[in-house]
This record gives structure tokens, C-alpha cells and sequence, in this order.
């Protein structure tokens, strides 16, 4: 018997990052991962699936987010278990009492109220742990395994919680951190034989037994291997990572001195696949003249249209445009327009309005010849 470990659907996210269009296909693509684990809860015969906390961006979502959450849970043929985490905590907002929520719900979809073991399927318990506040001021899973018997012979139990384990988690001293000897405890006495954990969007292995699944489609260019759910055998504590995401995140670093650097840059855009599903923050470092740079941005402009989201990140920045001897030299300009160009080219060194004046000036000059 083996089941699907998920979390952070975080559905409904605002992805402020990309433009309004690659927003509607991004928010879509995460609907579509729900989906997906449909598929692969019929591949791989999976009895049932367990969603570790934030399913949803907020508790203040537009109906129609959940509707169309109904639609995509209603792909999967298996009982599903929402745990609520902190991005969807049972409070008194919670998006789990709203009507729509109420009357739309599909049957098989259950959702984790309280602390209280939940028989999913025969000869299997989830202890869920839900968060009821966005700010919890105790670790609420080491104390449910505190009161928790062990395992009646012939039953597994698998614990769905949410948060920040003690091991990777800055922030030690939070109150609301997992801690993970009690988890290592209730695993080594048959309190538990399984723990899923939610919020890290990265797929983790912290103990063995102990996994954080991963978000189902990456939200962050900082995550490492992200876009996956868990396939889980219980009795033998097996976990293997099912792709289930077509969204990709990338940071592309480039030193760039001259012309032939700015195609190396352009040809490994040009190379990424599935364009309309990346989104991609440049670190460009180095030194270009005006004309090399007004060939980057050509290029960039062209390119930026293929994809979800191409640009820089900013605050990583390091690259300077410096005009050379030869970017105004076929110009044939002179008196005031010379003047004006010498001028430019003396205040570039340390003003950027001037080296944007000056790079508009040589695209302008070479679109007209």
C-alpha cells in the first residue's frame, strides 16, 4: 500500500513577478499539478493522498479559485486529507468555512479540523496537525505526539504537519519551530511510522521517514528541486520523487565584456525550452560599450516576449556600459549635436540617464541606416 505526500499547492497565488498573461498560465499550471497527482495516484495505484499545509494562497480567495480547486481535486480517484497551514490556518477567516467551500467540496476531499487521528483507508491513520492561527505560539506537534499511544498492531500511522524544522529553520528560538527529537521519538516507539511535513518548497529528506514533499510547481527561483510530490510505502518507509510541474524558475549569471559574450547570453536564452513557462532573472556582470549593450537590449526585447518573465535581478547588478571610440565615430555629427554627444560621453562614466540617452541614440541611429 503506498500513498501521495504533497503540500503547498498555495493556490491562487498572486505571482506579482510576472505580467498579467504569464500570471493566468501560471495560476492555471498549479491547478493542473493537482491534476497530475490524479494521474499519478492511478499510475502507481496509490490509495490515498495527503495535502501538509498551505493548499491555499490565502483564506480571502475569489470563488472562483475555488471552484476551480474543486474541479482539479475531482481528477484525483483516491481520498485526499487537506491539512491547513499558515497560509490557509483554521481561524475564524478560514476559507474552510466559507459556503462556497461547504457546498463545493467533492465527497472524497476531507479536511484535518483538530489533532484527532483520521482512519483514511483500512489498516491506516493520519495524525494531521493543523495550524489555527497564522502565529502559533508552541510547537503543536510535539505536543500532539506527546499524547499520542503507539500504533495498534496491523495499523500505520503517517503524521501530516506544517512548519519549519528545528534543523533548518534560522530562527531556532521560535516557539512554533518542529522539533525534530520529537518526531525521531514517536518514529523509533511506533507512535507513528511516516511524517510528511509541509512549507519548505523544496523537496527534502530530513531524517529518514521524515520528508518535506516539496511544493507541486516551483514558486521561488531560490528552490532546489521543486515541482515534485512523494510516492510513500509506509511499511517500508520507501520515498520516491514523482515530477509532476512544467513551470521553471532559473537565475542565469553571464560576465559580459565584449560583443561575443552578449551572444553567448542571447544563445543560452535561446536554448531553454518551454519559454512560455520560464521565468528567468539575469545577473549580468562586467563591462560593455554603448554598442554591445544596445545589442543586449535588442536582443533581451526580442526574447522577452518568448518568455514568462525575463529581466534583471536588480539588487545582484554589476554591469556598466561605457562607450568606446568607436560607437559614435560614423556619426558624422557636428556642432551642437556634436557637442551634445561629447558631453553624454563624459557624463556616462557615473550617470546613468546619460548612458541610457546614449544607448537609445545608437539603437535610433543604426534603425535608420
Amino acid at each position: 500500500m503506498r500513498f501521495i505526500a504533497t503540500a503547498d499547492w498555495q493556490l491562487g497565488m498572486a505571482a506579482r513577478f510576472l505580467d498579467d498573461a504569464a500570471r493566468t498560465r501560471y495560476q492555471q499550471a498549479r491547478l493542473d499539478a493537482v491534476a497530475r497527482i490524479g494521474e499519478v495516484t492511478r499510475d502507481e495505484q496509490a490509495a490515498f493522498v495527503v495535502v501538509g499545509g498551505d493548499v491555499f494562497e490565502s483564506n480571502q480567495l475569489h470563488r472562483s479559485v475555488l471552484l476551480r480547486a474543486f474541479e482539479a481535486l475531482r481528477a484525483i480517484p483516491v481520498p485526499v486529507l487537506l491539512v491547513p497551514g499558515n497560509h490557509d490556518p483554521l481561524d475564524a477567516s478560514s476559507i474552510y468555512t466559507d459556503p462556497t467551500f461547504i457546498k463545493g467540496c467533492p465527497d472524497h476531499v476531507v479536511v484535518a479540523r483538530s489533532t484527532a487521528c483520521l482512519e483514511i483507508v483500512p489498516g491506516v491513520e493520519v495524525v494531521p496537525v493543523p495550524w489555527v492561527t497564522k502565529r502559533p505560539t508552541s510547537d503543536r506537534v510535539a505536543e500532539t505526539l506527546t499524547g499520542l499511544p503507539v500504533a495498534p498492531q496491523g495499523v500505520h500511522r503517517v503524521l501530516v504537519c506544517h512548519g519549519a524544522v528545528s534543523s533548518l529553520n534560522p530562527d531556532r528560538t521560535s516557539a512554533s519551530v518542529i522539533d525534530e527529537g520529537a518526531v525521531s521519538a514517536a518514529l523509533a516507539d511506533g507512535r507513528i511510522h511516516f511524517a510528511v511535513v509541509g512549507d519548505r518548497h523544496s523537496t527534502t529528506q530530513v531524517m529518514p521517514r521524515m520528508w518535506y514533499p516539496g511544493t507541486p510547481e516551483v514558486t521561488d527561483r531560490l528552490e532546489t528541486d521543486p515541482g515534485n510530490v512523494l510516492l510513500v510505502d509506509p511499511v517500508k518507509g520507501d520515498v520516491e520523487p514523482c515530477h509532476v510541474g512544467t513551470w521553471s524558475f532559473r537565475v542565469l549569471e553571464q560576465e559580459l565584456t565584449s560583443g561575443g559574450d552578449v551572444e553567448t547570453l542571447l544563445d543560452r536564452l535561446r536554448a531553454l525550452p518551454g519559454k512560455d513557462r520560464t521565468a528567468v532573472w539575469l545577473v549580468l556582470r562586467g563591462t560593455l560599450s554603448v554598442a554591445d549593450a544596445a545589442r543586449l537590449h535588442d536582443g533581451l526585447d526580442d526574447l522577452g516576449a518568448l518568455f514568462a518573465r525575463l529581466g534583471a535581478w536588480e539588487r545582484h547588478q554589476a554591469l556598466a556600459v561605457l562607450p568606446d571610440d568607436h560607437d559614435f565615430a560614423d556619426l558624422d555629427l557636428s556642432g551642437f549635436a556634436a557637442a551634445a554627444v561629447a558631453e553624454l560621453v563624459q557624463q556616462s562614466g557615473s550617470d546613468e540617464v546619460a548612458r541610457d540617452a546614449l544607448g537609445l541614440l545608437h539603437r535610433l541611429t543604426r534603425s535608420v541606416r
